[in-house]
C-alpha cells in the first residue's frame, strides 16, 4: 500500500497558524489527562473532531482496573494482564502500568472523579480473566462518563488550555524528521476552515478503529485516525491484527450493538444458546474466560445456522438490584422491550478495542521525535494479543501522565522555530500537484464506501479468519486504493482515507501472522506458534513490514 505523505487539500503555509507549547489530538481520558498535566507548564491546544461525549471513554461502562483491594497487589494484576495477553505483552510496560495504577486512581479522585463505594470502601467488582475483585466503577455502569466529565470540568476552567471542538486533524506536520504540529479542518455545519497548529510536543490520543467493522461498540468517530496519521508521517505501528471483539454486545433486531458490560458476567450472568444450554460450562473459567475465548465460543454457536441465538442470562438477580448496579444498561434494555430481571438478553460479538497501535516507549514517545501517542491509539506493550478487561482506561491515564512528564523534561516550552512561509513543509512531501487530478468522488459515495468496507471487514477478518478470507478482504479493499491519492477536503473524506489505510494495515498483518494467538484466530493456522511468532509485526511507511522480538 502506497499512501501520500500529506493528504490535506490545503497548503499548510496558507492556513491560519496557531502557536502553542503542546498540541493534544483527542478528548478521551488519555487526551484530557495529558492536557491537564501539560498545562501546568505551557499553553495547550486540545483538538477533537466531534464533541467529548463522542469518545470511547464516555461509552466505557465496566470500570477501571487497579490493585487497590486488601487482597490484591500489583504482582497479581501483572500476572492476570500477562496471562490475557497471550505472550505478546512487554513485561516492563505491564509492570509500569500495575505499579502506577493506584496513584493514578488517587490523582483522578483529586481531579474530581468519584468511584462507587460500599460501607466506606471501594465497591470493587471482578471481570473476565481477573483473579481478584479490582475493578472500580462510577455510577454503576457509567465509569468512563464519570471520569471524563470530571476531567472536562478541570480542562474547561484551565487558563492554559484551549478546546477546539469539531476540529479534525488531517495531517501531522514534520520538519527535518521531527513532528512540529498538525494540519486540521474545522467544520461547524456552515463553513470549512483549515488551521495549522505548531507546538514542540504533539500527542495523539484519537482512540481506536472500531468503525472498520459493521458491528462495533465504538462511536462513529473511531476511524483509526491516530494510526493512519502516524503511519503517513513515518512512525512505526504494530500488532494491528489483534482486534478485540467484545463478546456481549446487544443483538436485538434493528438495534445498535450496545455494549453489555463484562461486569454483568462478573456479577454472575451466564451465556446460553437458544436451547438454554450453558455452552461455556466446561471451560475452567466459564463465562469469565478471556474475551477472545468467549467471543469465539459465542461466534461458533451463532454459526450453527440461521436460527442460532446466544443469550446473556441475568435473571438470578432481582430488578431492584439490577437497576441500582447497572442503571444505563437496564434502561437501554427496557427501551428495547427486554426486562433483564426476567428475560434473556440476545448478544453477539462486536469490534471493541485495538490492541495494536502506534509504537511507543514507556513515556509515550513514538519513533518520530516530538510525537507522542497515548491511550488506545498507542501500542505501549501492555495489552499484548488480548486486552484484560478494564485495563484500557487505566492504561490511557498512566501513560498520558508519563508522556506529559517526558515532554516537560525535554523542554517542550522551547518552541521549535518554524517558518511556514519557507520551503521546509513542502520538502517533507506535501503533494500539491495532485490538486489538478480529476476527482471521482460524488456526494454520498464515501458513506456507501464506508458501509461496504465495514461489511467486508466483518465478514472476512472478524472473529474468525483464514488465508482465503484474508485474500478476499485484500482484493475487496484494493478497488478503493485510488481514494488514497486524492486530496482531503473535509472530515468525511479524511475519515475514509484513515479507515482505508488502517484496514489495509490490519488485513496485511492478519495475512502475515500465520498462527492463532489472542484475538487473532486463523482456521488454517489454529495453533499458537511461539517458535516463530512470539513477536510483534511492525509496519512503517519507509520499511514496510518486519518482525521485532518481544522482550523476555
Amino acid at each position: 500500500m502506497v499512501v501520500p505523505r500529506y493528504v490535506a487539500s490545503v497548503d499548510p503555509r496558507e492556513a491560519p497558524a496557531h502557536e502553542v507549547d503542546a498540541v493534544v489530538i483527542g478528548a478521551g481520558i488519555a487526551g484530557l489527562y495529558a492536557a491537564l498535566k501539560l498545562a501546568a507548564w505551557g499553553k495547550v491546544a486540545v483538538l477533537y473532531k466531534g464533541a467529548p461525549e463522542d469518545s470511547n471513554t464516555f461509552a466505557a461502562q465496566g470500570g477501571i482496573a487497579a490493585a487497590v483491594g486488601v487482597d490484591d497487589s500489583p504482582d497479581l494484576h501483572a500476572q492476570d494482564t500477562l496471562a490475557a495477553g497471550a505472550g505478546l505483552n512487554e513485561p516492563e510496560a505491564v509492570r509500569t502500568l500495575v505499579e502506577e495504577a493506584p496513584s493514578v486512581i488517587r490523582d483522578l479522585i483529586e481531579q474530581g472523579a468519584s468511584f462507587d463505594r460500599s460501607d466506606g470502601e471501594y465497591a470493587l467488582t471482578r471481570e473476565a480473566a481477573h483473579s481478584r475483585r479490582r475493578i472500580l466503577h462510577s455510577g454503576g455502569d457509567a465509569t468512563g462518563k464519570g471520569i471524563a466529565s470530571a476531567l472536562l470540568r478541570q480542562v474547561g476552567r484551565h487558563p492554559n488550555i484551549t478546546l477546539w471542538e469539531q476540529t479534525m486533524v488531517v495531517d501531522l506536520l514534520t520538519v527535518g524528521g521531527r513532528c512540529v504540529g498538525a494540519v486540521a479542518v474545522q467544520e461547524d455545519g456552515r463553513e470549512t476552515v483549515w488551521h495549522v497548529f505548531v507546538g514542540a510536543a504533539t500527542i495523539l490520543a484519537t482512540g481506536g478503529a472500531g468503525q472498520l467493522f459493521a458491528r462495533t461498540t465504538n462511536p462513529a468517530g473511531a476511524t483509526g485516525d491516530g494510526i493512519a496519521l502516524a503511519y503517513r508521517a513515518g512512525a512505526e505501528v504494530r500488532d494491528l491484527e489483534f482486534v478485540q471483539f467484545h463478546p456481549t454486545a446487544y443483538a436485538g433486531e434493528g438495534a445498535p450493538a450496545f455494549l453489555l458490560s463484562e461486569a454483568l458476567r462478573g456479577e454472575g450472568a451466564v451465556l446460553r444458546n437458544r436451547d438454554g444450554h450453558r455452552f461455556l460450562e466446561n471451560h475452567p473459567q466459564r463465562e469469565l474466560a478471556p474475551r477472545d475465548v468467549v467471543a469465539r465460543a459465542i461466534a461458533k454457536e451463532l454459526n450453527q445456522g440461521e436460527e442460532s441465538r446466544v443469550y446473556l442470562d441475568m435473571t438470578h438477580r432481582p430488578a431492584e438490584w439490577l437497576r441500582d448496579r447497572f442503571p444505563n444498561i437496564y434502561d437501554f434494555l427496557l427501551g428495547q422491550g427486554v426486562d433483564m430481571a426476567r428475560d434473556w438478553i440476545p448478544v453477539a460479538p462486536a469490534a471493541h478495542y485495538m490492541m495494536g497501535g502506534v509504537v511507543t516507549d514507556l513515556d509515550g514517545r513514538t519513533t518520530i521525535p516530538g510525537l507522542f501517542a497515548v491511550g488506545e491509539t498507542a501500542s505501549t506493550g501492555v495489552q499484548g494479543a488480548n486486552r484484560l478487561a478494564s485495563n484500557s482506561l487505566i492504561e490511557g491515564a498512566v501513560f498520558a501522565r508519563r508522556a506529559a512528564e517526558r515532554a516537560r523534561q525535554e523542554g517542550f516550552r522551547r518552541r521549535r522555530s518554524l517558518s511556514l512561509n519557507g520551503p521546509e513543509v513542502a520538502d517533507e512531501g506535501y503533494p500539491s500537484s495532485i490538486r489538478s487530478l480529476p476527482d471521482p468522488r460524488v456526494p454520498g459515495a464515501i458513506e456507501s464506501f464506508r458501509r461496504e468496507l465495514q461489511r467486508l471487514m466483518m465478514k472476512e477478518v472478524g472473529v474468525f479468519r483464514s488465508g482465503d478470507s484474508i485474500a478476499r478482504a485484500l482484493s475487496g479493499l484494493g478497488r478503493w486504493l485510488p481514494s488514497l491519492v486524492y486530496p482531503v477536503r473535509n472530515r468525511a473524506e479524511a475519515e475514509w482515507v484513515n479507515l482505508l489505510t488502517t484496514a489495509f494495515l490490519v488485513v496485511e498483518a492478519a495475512q502475515l501472522r500465520k498462527e492463532s494467538r489472542g484475538a487473532h484466530y486463523r482456521h488454517d493456522f489454529p495453533e499458537t506458534n511461539d517458535t516463530e511468532w512470539r513477536a510483534h509485526l511492525v509496519f512503517s511507511r519507509d520499511r514496510g513490514a518486519y518482525i521485532r522480538e518481544v522482550d523476555r
